[in-house]
């Protein structure tokens, strides 16, 4: 796609992802106060929300392998290389989830006060907050729903393929017993990248890895962990037959 046309695409994103924020803002802002509402709340982003946007920019979701049985609560990790990928995640599983995410998100309007009130939010330059996260963790657990972070230590840099992974979903997983489900996203980073130097529509291919358990592990067991499931989601990204995640680095440097 040309680039004139990639930055009309990419507002027709950003406008396709307020309608239904601002159309349902009042429903949501009901539901996301009462204290058992985000299960009503998780239904509406996955089942509502997140398919306008994806069909209504050309995309749609394709698991790639089987997928654990629902009912179960992880700790889901992903490669993050995308706006679309909260798209995705959302439509890959149905038991509710809660994302944990920077608090700078809550100055969007409306979508800031629905965000507060349904993501577990860091300050990650407050040690405070951070810690404050495992107690809310502590409680959407309780509640049965999973937890979902983006673990890389940056992500906009688009040369590359995939950056560090941080500590605090590792040391959340081994504090409450959680076991850790990394997802991979195939396409995304082709597609739909941060920047609009390239991108096209289709299928966003997502592929779930082995799960990997933390019932016995301990604090001092959080480097060995983080390394396992970095280099797993790395092999993934590598071995994909299309090769898209690597060949979206290699438009980036002769576009940008």
């Amino acid at each position: 796609m040309k680039r004139g046309l990639l930055i009309v695409w990419r507002i027709w994103f950003y406008l396709l992802a307020s309608i239904p924020v601002i159309v349902l803002f009042f429903p949501l802002a009901f539901l996301v106060l009462l204290p058992n509402g985000y299960r009503y709340v998780f239904w509406i982003a996955r089942n509502v929300w997140a398919p306008f946007v994806l069909l209504g920019m050309g995309f749609w979701v394709k698991k790639t392998n089987p997928f654990p049985e629902e009912g179960k609560s992880f700790m889901i990790i992903a490669n993050h290389t995308s706006y679309m990928d909260v798209m995705v995640i959302l439509r890959l599983r149905k038991t509710p989830f809660v994302f944990v995410g920077k608090k700078e998100l809550v100055k969007i309007p409306l979508f800031g006060f629905l965000y507060k009130r349904a993501a577990i939010m860091v300050d990650r330059s407050s040690s405070q907050s951070r810690f404050e996260v495992y107690g809310r963790a502590q409680k959407v657990i309780a509640k049965g729903y999973s937890v979902c972070i983006f673990p890389e230590t940056e992500y906009l840099d688009e040369n590359i393929l995939l950056n560090p992974f941080k500590q605090g979903a590792f040391k959340l997983a081994i504090e409450h017993k959680l076991p850790i489900l990394p997802l991979v996203f195939l396409d995304c980073k082709r597609k739909f990248p941060w920047y609009t130097t390239h991108g096209f529509p289709g299928d966003l291919r997502a592929q779930a890895l082995a799960i990997i358990p933390t019932t016995n592990l301990k604090e001092n067991d959080i480097p060995k962990l983080l390394e396992q499931a970095h280099q797993s989601v790395k092999t993934a990204l590598l071995s994909d037959p299309k090769g898209h995640s690597e060949e979206a680095i290699r438009i980036w440097k002769e576009r940008s």
